[in-house]
């Protein structure tokens, strides 16, 4: 799928100029990571190069031909054995409790179907392991989130068809993923992406 012109200059302005923010909240995502991990829509693999060396292997999926290209020249610079895969989120190439941590990166907002992508990752994930979470979400202020409605209606500039109103926690907790520990985050790289501001950011695990 062709890139759109906002994504394409997300892209030149990353590569310029990256967002300090974001780059130190991957790092924290990634931080105390061990074991095999599976990271689902790994875009261009920005989060590669903050994979701490207690990782034994990364199995990172994505389904755009043009990032996934990009994914794997990240990964041969990797501190860690990174495997890039051509395969979407509801339909993971591995099998069950095979994983001891999953990522998500800005990937349940975009993804067409969140339930089976969670199911998915539930699946796949060790009954003891974790799932690290950094979302775009739905506000919970009342006023901001209807902005967030209707920057979605009007169609405004979005990232990679990003749906700023998805109530991600909610579909976690549905899932059977405790996100007691998860803790929301304000930030945006400039005007253009403030709908997309509000985040969901740590570590939800499954119930048992």
């Amino acid at each position: 799928m062709a890139r759109t012109w906002f994504e394409s200059y997300l892209d030149r302005r990353e590569r310029r100029r990256p967002d300090p923010v974001v780059r130190e909240h991957r790092r924290e995502l990634l931080a105390g990571l061990s074991g095999r991990v599976l990271e689902v829509g790994c875009g261009d693999g920005r989060n590669f190069e903050h994979y701490p060396s207690s990782v034994s292997e990364v199995v990172a999926i994505e389904p755009d031909a043009a990032a996934r290209a990009a994914a794997e020249l990240r990964a041969r610079s990797a501190r860690t054995p990174v495997e890039v895969l051509d395969a979407a989120a509801e339909a993971v190439p591995a099998a069950d409790a095979s994983f001891d941590a999953v990522v998500v990166c800005w990937v349940l907002c975009t993804v067409p179907n969140p339930a089976a992508t969670l199911a998915e990752i539930r699946r796949t994930l060790r009954p003891e392991g974790e799932l690290r979470v950094y979302e775009h979400v739905r506000s919970p202020h009342p006023f901001f989130s209807a902005f967030q409605r209707l920057a979605d209606t009007l169609g405004a500039p979005r990232p990679y068809g990003c749906e700023s109103t998805r109530d991600t926690g909610a579909a976690l907790e549905r899932a059977g993923f405790d996100t007691s520990s998860l803790r929301r985050l304000f930030h945006s790289s400039s005007l253009l992406t403030l709908p997309t501001a509000p985040h969901i950011f740590g570590t939800a695990t499954p119930r048992s």
